[in-house]
């Protein structure tokens, strides 16, 4: 075996290590559901809405909270808007229209678009009752979602909760697959201590667990999660707590929506660095996978390519360059959704792709706390 091969295999066994001792891990404890003692409780509810733009779709996402099976009398929906079209009117409009049978509105007008994490902190400071959840205006909720989430919210151990995205709405194969390794990977993480990610379209917190959050977050539920946990409140996922999330399977198209993601997170895990080897099992397992799959493995499996590309030339000459092809065939199947069970493989690579371009831009000093709004994701929410 020449070197060059040589080399090759340590570099693929070292970054597949990890992920085969969590699998262990997993397979070891083989933990299901919350790991919360729930119970049956039913809070007052500030639902935290954040809006922009939403004309379009924002009535619809009404319609879906209005159909929570929850006390109507024992919600209030906290919209803090930055909008510069008719979306405040709309839901003014809504709201009138359905005074007798709905929850109440506070509704807090941005003079100017600051950005998504100083709108929430100004959201979370009006929400009054106990229990408080955000949600995304593109998200479609599970009818029972309060009542799941405050059965988390009832062990005092439990500060905050979020859930699975259940149907990845326009029909993205390429996310549900991705979706369905990280629900696991929650779940486990649940079950030792907490989970590091809180999901957009569906998170809930103890009010008097919230703090305020940087206002140029770029992960603001995984940074508020992760607040509450180094004040030694569990932060765990129920996959019992369910939502819907539109998203793409096109390569291209991913981009945008996945490395500011993986921005936010990157950025995050680094500014919350010293929690490392800190809060018990959070601290000791959690973050460092974390930080292995979010900040190692995207350099490492790119050095991989770069790898199996040379060992393949050492063996066979130029022929070898055929890795490369191979991968780009990988890449085009994988964004058709046509890989078959390989599906699953090309989601976590194709996140993989995310998080090492988002490492790059950060690098470069890019990233602000705005969202750009796309159309065609809006379009699948309908």
């Amino acid at each position: 075996m020449n070197i060059v091969v040589a080399a090759t295999i340590a570099i693929v066994v070292v970054t597949g290590f990890p992920y085969l001792v969590y699998t262990g891990l997993y397979a070891a404890i083989r933990p299901s559901g919350s790991p919360a003692a729930k119970r049956e409780s039913e809070p007052p509810v500030s639902i935290v809405l954040p809006t922009y733009n939403e004309a379009d779709i924002v009535e619809t996402k009404l319609d879906d909270l209005f159909a929570l099976e929850y006390p109507m009398e024992k919600i209030e929906v906290v919209v803090v808007d930055s909008s510069d079209d008719e979306t405040p009117e709309l839901i003014e409009s809504y709201f009138d229209r359905h005074a007798d049978d709905g929850p109440t509105l506070n509704l807090l007008r941005e003079d100017e678009r600051r950005g998504l994490a100083p709108a929430l902190n100004d959201a979370y400071a009006a929400a009054e009752n106990e229990m408080v959840v955000k949600t995304d205006c593109d998200s479609k909720l599970s009818s029972d979602v309060l009542r799941e989430a405050a059965a988390n919210l009832a062990d005092p151990d439990v500060a905050a909760v979020t859930g699975r995205n259940v149907e990845v709405l326009g029909g993205s194969e390429v996310e549900a697959g991705y979706r369905g390794v990280q629900a696991h990977i929650q779940t486990i993480e649940s079950h030792l201590d907490s989970t590091l990610i809180f999901h957009g379209p569906f998170s809930a917190f103890e009010n008097d667990a919230i703090v305020p959050i940087d206002p140029n977050s770029l992960a603001d539920d995984t940074e508020l999660a992760l607040k509450i946990r180094r004040q030694g409140g569990r932060v765990i996922f129920d996959p019992a707590v369910r939502y819907k999330e539109a998203s793409h399977s096109e390569f291209v198209k991913r981009r945008k929506q996945k490395d500011r993601r993986g921005m936010g997170l990157i950025r995050l895990l680094v500014q919350h660095r010293d929690a490392l080897f800190r809060y018990g099992a959070y601290g000791r397992v959690v973050l460092p996978f974390n930080w292995w799959f979010m900040i190692v493995s995207p350099w490492l499996v790119a050095l991989d390519m770069l790898a199996v590309t040379a060992g393949a030339v050492s063996l066979v000459g130029w022929p070898g360059m055929g890795v490369l092809a191979a991968l780009g065939g990988f890449i085009w199947l994988g964004q058709r959704d046509i890989l078959g069970p390989l599906q699953v493989v090309y989601s976590i690579f194709d996140t993989q792709v995310s998080l090492l371009r988002a490492s790059v831009e950060l690098l470069r000093g890019k990233g602000d706390g705005t969202w750009d709004v796309d159309s065609e994701l809006r379009e699948a929410f309908k």
